[in-house]
């Protein structure tokens, strides 16, 4: 009699394990086909995502979703660039005054350039929106690495912003190397929609 409970528990369990698994492979077959949209357009502004920066000099990351923010500019597809991100303890400068720095190192007028800070994803938008949505220019191209494009429009979505996909064509992390990355961003993105954006801050960021 007692074997009969212990079947429909372990069916039960095999059920919920199967479900799972099956959310977790359309989720990251979501954010791989996110991560091949190109759908620059004209926009109010350009938000690029932040990434570790060097004292002040971008990282191979950050600059290539600076590139493609530039590439993006002077196509004319908006003149408002926003970058974001903060620092880490004993930085002198912030991931977004890094950013401000490889702009305008590049041409681009400082007053074309707006920082926001932010530890992650979600702070990184949360800090930027209200800037934005002040500047009425809340249709932005989301500009970060491909495989960070689905998890980054949905947190500017949750912010009230109209995003595109415009990831870097030249980010240092493809083929192979990026498989980790993926995997990582389908469980945040996974988790997100389910416990909120706001509460992945052990989810580092690349």
């Amino acid at each position: 009699m007692l074997l009969w409970p212990l079947r429909l528990a372990l069916r039960i369990v095999g059920l919920i394990v199967l479900l799972i698994v099956v959310y977790f492979g359309v989720t990251l077959v979501q954010v791989w086909l996110t991560s091949r949209q190109y759908d620059p357009h004209p926009a109010g502004a350009i938000l690029v995502m932040g990434a570790a920066q060097y004292d002040g000099v971008p990282s191979p990351d950050l600059a290539a979703r600076l590139d493609e923010a530039l590439i993006l500019y002077h196509q004319g597809y908006s003149h408002l660039i926003m970058v974001t991100g903060n620092k880490k303890p004993g930085d002198v400068y912030t991931e977004a005054q890094s950013g401000e720095m490889y702009l305008a190192s590049k041409g681009v007028p400082r007053a074309d350039i707006l920082e926001a800070g932010g530890d992650d994803s979600y702070g990184n938008i949360a800090q930027a929106a209200p800037e934005l949505k002040a500047r009425q220019a809340t249709v932005v191209l989301v500009t970060t690495d491909p495989f960070h494009e689905d998890r980054s429009m949905a947190i500017a979505s949750d912010q009230g912003l109209v995003p595109s996909p415009t990831p870097t064509q030249t980010s240092p992390i493809r083929g192979w190397s990026a498989v980790p990355y993926f995997l990582k961003e389908a469980l945040g993105v996974g988790l997100g929609r389910i416990i909120g954006y706001n509460h992945l801050e052990w989810l580092h960021d690349a």
